[in-house]
């Protein structure tokens, strides 16, 4: 008996020597500290014990209200050594404390239905529960409060006066809340987080030094590692802690009545699983008959559909609400676009087609325009209210058959020109014999006709005066010869329209000489505008005709005068090398033209100055000459601020 005795003092020795820390509890909250048949459980309670194995001390476990370990925690002789509390960030208590131990949040809760609490300024005026002690009062305890203050016990008694209609919110601590808003429904989330705070351990100043070994051993769990695993054990990415004992209680009674639902399930299997077998059998001979054809039919789809994605022409297939049963995608947007109408402008509408070609049960075929693009377009009824829709663009078909139009134009336009000037330039010719020989007779008649006078003072001639009469018939014959010459002028441009490209008579010509022989030759017609001129220093010479450029300028710069008004007209002419490219432009400032003029104002006796007796040739021929000259003609101008005319041509070789 002795012995056994002494073998008991001797084990129990260091078991009463060893120094131990009474460690108080209060919160039913997980995953923080709770208690689940009788034992203290949760990450402050294992955290706590880990560091009592390292600091070699006995922990133990005594729970009490929240307020009482407030009032322990003050009191140096009380029997609760620590406990763990939440602190506001950047705020201590006046206690001795650890590091951090787990960051946690306050957030503002209401009824449902009520205002979100964006900041504090929201609670102006409400009556706000604020637990006292915790980490929300802490906060608080050195801020002006603007709101109507209920100092509560817990956070459960503010929730309940909530409910009561006794407050109007409650500042509570998120874990908590979390645990209390499934007995509550009828209390939400107001707000995103009002104060951060953190866990900590606290300890009464005496026991500074107490303290100092809790953290020291906090912080060697958290190099080691092992602080980290009790993280991720209790509050673990996708993994919400929850109360035990009653997640338990109410697993076992889903497990009832799944239990019954699972017998009764179980005796109705059994009646119908007999006759399920029966019709299995039947069934798979038939599913497998049936996977075929499927199959069949499915390859036979993915040819058809392949075949149709390959053509690059649109097929799509809709009904008359326009719903698209199918289609391979390729330019169905055009059907849609404001851009795609028919090619005389009319407006395009697709409900408008596809209605007429149902109603009529007739195709629509018709040429279509979208931006610089041709289409074509054809619509085909193929059941009472559906029908396929193609389109296939045709711009370089369209292209062809313009330049083909263009051609056979032109060539008529030169055999004609021909004839023309044939059979006028020798009428012409005699018109102008003639008008030469009665100018110099009606000088040699003058002086007879004043003799005659003399003699008769009523002698009149087409009934005026012998002098008025012989003045309005040499008017009359200069007009003649102008008009005459300006035909002959006309005539010259028609057969220089028709005749062949010639270059083998191009020589070396320097734009600068030709731009002032155009300006020579105009002097009478520019003498009413300020004509600036800009030529370069370096010598753009080209390989051509001297005369035939001088006829461009000329045209070019009569064209400018023409655009201008006298005194108020400015005619820039420039000439520059760019590379090997040679540059002449011509700007003026005059009326300018539009969109509509520019696209003609090239083609052959198109002109705006008719009234005036343009012949529309002179652009004509000078398009035609600058070609012949394997230049470019490139015009920009806009309606009352000018026009302005680039040529362009390759320089010639040394």
């Amino acid at each position: 008996m002795r012995l056994i005795l002494l073998c008991l003092i001797f084990f129990t020795l260091p078991v009463l020597a060893q120094d131990s820390i009474v460690f108080g509890v209060h919160s039913n909250t997980a995953p923080l500290e709770w208690r689940n048949n009788g034992v203290d459980q949760g990450f402050n309670v294992e955290l706590m014990n880990r560091i009592g194995q390292l600091t070699n001390t006995r922990i133990i476990v005594r729970r009490k209200s929240f307020q009482q370990l407030l009032n322990d925690v003050h009191n140096p002789n009380s029997d609760i050594d620590v406990i763990a509390v939440v602190s506001p960030v950047n705020m201590d208590r006046q206690l001795a404390q650890s590091d951090p131990i787990y960051a946690t949040h306050a957030k503002a809760y209401t009824l449902q239905g009520k205002g979100l609490i964006n900041n504090w300024a929201d609670l102006v005026g409400k009556r706000v529960a604020i637990k006292n002690g915790a980490f929300v009062d802490v906060y608080l305890s050195d801020k002006l409060q603007k709101f109507d203050r209920v100092d509560v016990d817990l956070y459960e008694t503010g929730f309940q006066l909530l409910i009561k209609n006794q407050v109007d919110v409650v500042i509570a601590e998120s874990f908590v809340a979390r645990r209390l808003l499934p007995m509550y429904p009828s209390v939400r989330s107001s707000s995103d987080a009002l104060i951060y705070g953190a866990f900590n351990f606290v300890a009464n100043s005496s026991k500074s030094e107490q303290m100092y070994q809790i953290n020291e051993a906090l912080r060697q769990l958290k190099l080691s590692g092992e602080y980290d695993q009790l993280v991720n054990k209790w509050f673990g990415t996708g993994r919400e802690k929850v109360d035990l004992t009653s997640s338990e209680r109410r697993i076992f009674a889903l497990a009832i009545i799944v239990a019954i639902i699972s017998g009764a399930g179980l005796i109705y299997t059994g009646f119908i699983s007999a006759s399920l077998r029966r019709k299995t059998h039947t069934l798979d001979a038939e599913l497998i008959q049936r996977k075929r054809i499927e199959a069949e039919i499915s390859e036979l789809s993915q040819q058809f559909q392949s075949v149709l994605d390959g053509i690059p022409n649109g097929v799509t297939i809709v009904n008359q609400d326009l719903q698209h049963l199918w289609s391979n995608d390729n330019n169905i947007y055009l059907l849609d676009s404001d851009a795609f109408y028919y090619i005389d402008n009319d407006v395009f509408v697709l409900k408008t087609a596809v209605l007429n070609v149902l109603f009529s049960q007739k195709s629509l075929i018709a040429d279509m325009r979208y931006q610089q693009q041709f289409w074509q377009l054809q619509i085909h009824p193929i059941a009472q209210e559906q029908v396929v829709i193609l389109l296939e663009e045709s711009t370089e078909q369209h292209r062809l058959r313009q330049a083909n139009e263009e051609a056979s134009r032109l060539a008529s336009l030169g055999e004609l020109s021909a004839g023309i000037a044939h059979e006028i330039n020798n009428p012409t010719g005699l018109i102008v014999h003639a008008v030469s020989l009665f100018s110099a007779a009606m000088k040699d008649l003058a002086p007879a006709a004043t003799y005659y006078q003399k003699q008769n003072p009523f002698w009149l001639i087409a009934g005026l005066q012998p002098d008025i009469a012989i003045k309005e018939l040499q008017h009359s014959c200069g007009s003649i010869e102008d008009g005459a010459k300006r035909i002959s002028r006309i005539v010259n441009d028609l057969k220089r329209y028709a005749m062949p490209h010639i270059a083998d008579g191009y020589t070396q010509v320097c734009l600068n000489d030709v731009v002032q022989v155009a300006l020579r030759l105009t002097a009478n017609q520019t003498k009413f505008y300020q004509v600036i001129t800009q030529l370069t220093e370096q010598q753009p010479c080209i390989t051509g005709d001297a005369q035939q450029l001088q006829q461009v300028v000329i045209n070019l710069i009569q064209n400018a005068c023409n655009a201008c008004t006298e005194q108020q007209g400015i005619i820039e002419i420039e000439t520059s090398i760019d590379g090997a490219t040679a540059i002449l432009s011509i700007t003026d400032n005059g009326c300018g033209m539009n969109s509509a003029t520019l696209k003609r104002i090239t083609e052959p006796f198109f002109t705006t100055r008719r009234h005036e007796g343009g012949s529309g040739l002179g652009l004509s021929v000078c398009s035609k000459i600058i070609k012949e000259h394997q230049g470019e003609m490139q015009m920009l101008s806009s309606v009352g601020k000018g026009t302005r005319i680039r040529l362009t041509f390759a320089l010639a070789k040394e």
